[in-house]
């Protein structure tokens, strides 16, 4: 039997159009409601153009040592899913050796 399932992505935006506030919710979700979040990074695959469409945005309250912990994390998953996803733990260790580098660079293990 097929199941579907609904994300919805909330952001109030400013006088300036910039994010004030990202909220999101999923209907198969653990828990009830909308979440709130300080950045999305969203990309698609269109199938049919065959490219990356993104959504990139933060609000004025994310601050860099997040930021920069939050992309570490990031290409630490995205080494997890690329390597679920073709089977290549070559790439995928590249990709995570590529996040320790970036973490070293911005100090995350200090700002933690």
């Amino acid at each position: 039997m097929s199941k579907s399932s609904v994300i919805k992505l909330m952001i109030e935006l400013n006088e300036n159009k910039l994010p004030d506030k990202i909220s999101w919710e999923a209907s198969d979700s653990e828990f009830e409601g909308m979440k709130e979040a300080k950045s999305i990074l969203l990309s698609l695959w269109d199938k049919n153009e065959n490219i990356t469409y993104s959504i990139d945005l933060w609000t004025k309250d994310m601050l860099v040592n997040e930021m920069d912990t939050h992309f570490y994390q990031v290409f630490m998953k995205l080494a997890d899913t690329y390597n679920r996803a073709t089977n290549n733990s070559d790439v995928s260790l590249m990709i995570e050796n590529f996040g320790e580098e970036f973490a070293k660079k911005t100090d995350i293990n200090k700002k933690q």
